[in-house]
């Protein structure tokens, strides 16, 4: 069965989060199959460290713009709902369910508006990178415009694997 086509974001630099001028953000709904697991977070954590992604965190998202300039990320959601925007303060809001995934690529920002009390997310990176948390200053924006473009790109989809969307929609 092929990959579902995630919709893709590309958000523009809106001067406190850079965003990423050249990867979109993947947003794929109902990418993992949780019906009937009493352990949605290992079954996701399973899909994602099958690809190659790790250096896994469970958690929710914090509340406040941020963004990482030295990784791509990608959350999914195991359990609760959450409304988070994307992008920054020009970005887009989208609702999180149960299953879904966000693919976030270096310089991305996120801020979680609302949650339920039952959120919990998996977080993952690829190998390449190091994570660093970034909140939107002056100086640390003109740091994450070089190094955004810096940052390598992931093997394979963390969703899917090798011949994921991630392959086709980031590197064309």
């Amino acid at each position: 069965m092929p990959a579902p086509k995630p919709l893709a974001l590309l958000f523009a630099d809106d001067g406190s989060i850079p965003n990423n001028p050249t990867l979109p953000l993947l947003f794929y709904r109902a990418a993992f199959d949780l019906i009937g697991t009493p352990d949605p977070e290992q079954r996701i954590e399973k899909i994602l460290a099958s690809h190659g992604w790790g250096k896994m965190w469970r958690n929710g998202i914090y509340p406040y713009p941020h963004y990482h300039p030295t990784v791509h990320e990608v959350m999914g959601i195991a359990r609760g709902r959450a409304r988070v925007r994307f992008g920054g303060a020009n970005g887009k809001e989208l609702d999180l369910a149960p299953g879904d995934a966000v693919l976030l690529p270096a310089g991305t920002g996120h801020q979680c508006l609302s949650a339920s009390p039952d959120l919990v997310v998996i977080g993952a990176y690829p190998p390449q990178g190091r994570y660093k948390l970034c909140r939107g200053g002056s100086r640390e924006h003109e740091r994450a415009l070089a190094s955004i473009p810096q940052v390598p790109l992931p093997a394979n989809d963390p969703v899917y694997g090798k011949d994921g969307p991630l392959k086709r929609l980031w590197r064309g």
